[in-house]
Formats: structure tokens, sequence, C-alpha cells
């Protein structure tokens, strides 16, 4: 039985020949290391290299483990015994070099930060130097003569090495494999150091040149081997991966369900078309956010964030995401269901707060490795966690649209608001009913929503938002519009440093909220917002008129 020490999963890997590398960096980046990472008291990390010394296998996968006991339990066991068929089938086209290691030691530089802890702008091309040493059997104490001499002498001296951050000894057979008959014992150390760095020069030269070097090869080694690596890739516990998947055919698109949501990638016919499904986890409450990631598929690209309104979900915005994809290729879309959309935990659960709002966000982008959004657009609440974003995370987004909001509640509000939990939640049975009240509400709201135009000449508008609305939690409805109930940004949003556009239908509120937008426009930082009207559109001018919506905002973007 495994101790409780830390350790290593160490996944050497070569795909062979007739394996997409496309193929096997999808499956890997969408689908293998999400779900794994989706155990943060297994994985702390995930961090995936590929060789640069022209050797076989050509790609790693590492994984900081809390625990190696953890490898030994059900939770674990059952992830790798109940693979899905893409995975079976593609795992079995890769030969793959697995091995448990026991951290021993760890030495690292005041400059070492974890990597799961850097943008990938900052993670991209870091050196992982993997020696591995397996000791000769037939001689006593080779293992402490080995180890004492990495800790008091070699990793010293490698840490004089300019560009050195760390460098760890394991130990393999671990200890959850000595029940497997295994006998050869290998001492693993991995020495990390930055882009630029001192590997061959005269202080790595010292540390591989001394006496004591030499007394420890030839009398205790018995086989060495030396790796070196560059980091291409960090795991997060969501899929981002559009590039690969945006070179795959059709035909290799791919879903799947989870306790928590579900997944699913697909290709498109073109690289912009390609499009991941799937959820995070919010570590405040475990709130499970649906989200839709598409666009350009570079990982480098810029990307553009929109935020739905209260009883809507992120496909309220599939007309404007039509023509901005067309209009805008270098951009990256990534859309998400707030709060409110669906269920929320707790017994009771946690009323929301606009802070929550934008906390939320900055999870998913956090999860997501977005460090800065080109743009965040939202409307309604989403508008307001926009805004809110921007006063809480100025670091984390370059220019906000915040359309068909305002910037304090009134108690006339809040009581309108409870007015319409009472109609949601009417029906024979409590805590929602048979679903009539969501539907009656769904009716009420729309109508209150659209511009008249809508309604008579785009009637097939007000079908979809009615349908969209009468499917919503009635339960998340109840708990998240509480957000909107008592909160005042005017004097915090006059310290804002976001450049912001404010954008809102000639008809919201029959006229009322473009003059209460037209109040307030100015408070926003020291230059304020200019504040744009869409003609014929009501409380949602992105959906009702995507086209003028467009013309309204294309230039700030």
């Amino acid at each position: 039985m495994a101790g409780t020490g830390p350790g290593m999963l160490y996944v050497a890997m070569q795909p062979r020949e007739g394996l997409s590398l496309d193929q096997f960096h999808e499956w890997y980046n969408n689908e293998h290391g999400p779900i794994r990472l989706r155990l943060p008291h297994i994985f702390g990390n995930g961090l995936r290299y590929r060789a640069t010394d022209g050797q076989q296998p050509h790609f790693l996968a590492v994984y900081d483990v809390t625990s190696m006991a953890h490898l030994e339990t059900p939770t674990y066991i059952d992830l790798r015994a109940n693979r899905s068929p893409r995975e079976a089938a593609t795992i079995g086209q890769v030969d793959v070099d697995r091995q448990f290691l026991d951290l021993v030691e760890t030495q690292q530089s005041p400059l070492f930060a974890p990597i799961e802890q850097l943008t990938d702008a900052e993670a991209d091309g870091l050196v992982l130097v993997s020696v591995g040493i397996e000791l000769r059997a037939d001689v006593e104490g080779a293992e402490e003569a080995v180890s004492k001499w990495y800790r008091e002498e070699h990793i010293p001296m490698l840490s004089e090495i300019p560009g050195w951050l760390r460098s760890r000894v394991f130990r393999t057979p671990s200890a959850i494999e000595g029940a497997g008959g295994k006998t050869k014992v290998s001492i693993v150390t991995l020495h990390e150091y930055a882009k630029g760095n001192g590997l061959g020069g005269a202080e790595h030269k010292a540390a591989t040149s001394t006496p004591w070097l030499d007394d420890i090869f030839t009398n205790y080694v018995a086989q060495k081997q030396r790796r070196t690596y560059e980091l291409f890739y960090v795991f997060g516990p969501a899929p981002r991966e559009l590039h690969a998947l945006s070179r795959l055919p059709p035909a290799a698109a791919f879903s799947s369900s989870t306790t928590d949501g579900d997944i699913s990638t697909t290709p498109g016919p073109h690289a912009n078309d390609a499009a991941i499904n799937a959820f995070v986890k919010t570590p405040s409450d475990g709130l499970t956010i649906p989200y839709r990631l598409e666009g350009n598929p570079s990982p480098q690209a810029p990307t553009v964030a929109f935020c739905n309104s209260l009883l809507t979900s992120w496909a309220m915005w599939d007309p404007l995401v039509a023509i901005l994809k067309a209009k805008r290729p270098d951009l990256r879309v990534l859309r998400y269901d707030a709060r409110g959309r669906h269920d929320v935990p707790g017994s009771p659960p946690v009323p929301a707060t606009l802070d929550m709002l934008a906390d939320d966000l900055a999870a998913l982008l956090s999860t997501l490795r977005i460090p800065r959004l080109h743009a965040l657009v939202g409307v309604s609440m989403g508008g307001a966690t926009t805004l809110k974003f921007a006063l809480r995370y100025p670091q984390s987004v370059a220019r906000i649209v915040a359309c068909d909001f305002n910037v304090v509640s009134s108690e006339a509000n809040t009581a309108a608001w409870k007015e319409r939990i009472a109609v949601a939640e009417e029906g024979p049975q409590a805590g929602g009913g048979d679903g009539s009240g969501i539907q009656k509400l769904a009716g009420l709201t729309v109508e209150r929503w659209l511009h008249p135009h809508t309604m008579a000449e785009k009637k097939e508008v007000a079908v979809w938002m009615t349908d969209m609305v009468a499917t919503n939690s009635v339960r998340g409805f109840r708990y998240s519009c509480q957000a909107l109930w008592d909160y005042d940004m005017r004097d915090e949003m006059k310290g804002n440093t976001v450049p912001g556009l404010f954008v809102v239908g000639e008809g919201d509120g029959r006229g009322a909220l473009v003059r209460a937008m037209d109040g307030f426009k100015g408070l926003l930082g020291p230059g304020g917002a200019e504040l744009k009207v869409v003609p014929l559109a009501g409380h949602l001018p992105m959906s009702e008129s995507p086209e003028a919506f467009w013309d309204a905002i294309s230039g700030f973007l």
C-alpha cells in the first residue's frame, strides 16, 4: 500500500505512424488531461512537453500528485478503466511509458513560480531536463550515495547556472508499485530552466565534471538517460484546444456526458467553425457554468466574451456571433451561461450579488487560462456584470460594452423582481410548480423586453426568446435575480480605468432606459462613456437587430 507522500505521474508518449498529431493533441488536450485536472485533490497540475533532443518518445506529460496513495483509490482506477471509445481507440495507437515517481527532495530558485500559475505566454518554451539513473543492484548504499551527491553537490552547482528555476529528485519504483515485483531502483531528477538559460555554459560544465560525480557514476550507476524538453501546453480542468480541433475532419466530432455537465467538440468545415461546448465549476460554491469557445482557433487570438441577460442562455448571442465571426475572423469568442440560467448549489443557495457574478467570470477565464479579454460585452444583468467585472478586475479586460442596464437599483425594481419570482413559482407543486409559472413569466417577460417592431415583424425572434426563457431554472432565477435588488455602482464607476461603451435599444422601457443611461454615462471614469442607441430594438438589441447592434459596437471593438 502506498504512503501518503507527494509524487508524480510521468508519461512519455510516441504516436505511432498513421495517427494524426492533430487527433492526438485534440484528444489529449480536450479530453484526457482535463478529466484528470477535474480531480484537484489528486492532481495539482498537468503539463505537456515536446522533446528538443531529437529522440523518441517525442512527447512527455507530467502531473504532480498530491499523495501517491490517491493513485490506488477507485476514483483514479475507475477513471483509467472507464475510457471513452475515442480514448480507447486513440491510446491504442500510442506507445506509452508510464511511471509513478515518489518525490524525494526539492530545491528551487527564489525566481521559481509554479507553472500552472503562469500565463501561457510566460510558460510556453520553459526548459525541462530529465535525467534517469538506474542504480547498481549489487552495491549496497547506492541510493543513499546518489541522493547525498544530488543534495549536497550536484543540485547546488546546477543552481548556479543562469536561468535555473528548480530541481526535484524522485525515486522509482514508487511505493504503489512495490507489490509488482520490480527490483531495479532508479533516481529520476527533473531540472527546470527559463527559456533563456546557461545550459552548456561554464557553470553547467563545472557541475558535470567533478571528482564526486565521477565517483558516483563509476561505483553506483548502472545506466543513465538524459532527455531535454520544452513546455508547450498547460492543462486545466476544462477543454480549450481549438487549434488541433480546427484541423480535424467533421467526423472527428466528440461528445460525452458527466454528472456535472455535457462536453462536445465540433471540428466544423472551416477553421473558424471549430467549437467547444463544455463547463467549469466555480471554486466558491461549485456552480456549474456551461460555456462555448469558438472563432479564431489560435491560442494567441484575442478573445471577446459575452455575458447574457437573466433568464436567457449564451444562445441569445447567436445572430451577433455569426456576424462577428464573419467580420472579425481574428477574434476568439467565449460565451457562457451566467449564474441563474441553471440550478444553483446550496440548501438553500446563497442569493447572488454582482460581485459573485463578476467572480464567476473571473473563475471561468482563469480555468480557460485567458489572462486578459480583448473585450467583454454584456446585456441587462450581464451589462451590470460587465461593469462590475471591469471595476473588480480591470487588469483582465481591455474594453467593455455594457448594454441595456442600470448602475443603481430601486425599491420599485426590487418589488418587481419579487412579483416575477411569485409568477415563476406558480403551480400545484411547491418550489416551481409544474412549469406553468415559468412559462407564464416567459410570455410576460418577452412582451416587456421586445420592441413592438420585433413583436410584429420578427415573430420568430419572439418565439425563440420565449422558448429560451421558459426553459430557465426556476430556482436559479429566484436566487440569482437578487443580484439586481440592492446595488449602487455610481460612486465606484467614477474610478473605472477600462474604456467603455454603453448601448441601449431605443424602445427599452419605452425609452426610459435610454434616458437613464444617458444620465449616468458621464460617470464612467474620468472621460465618461459614449452612449449608442439601436433603433427598432428593445431590451435585447443584439438579438432583435443584430446588424444594427454590430454597427454600433464594431468601431469600438
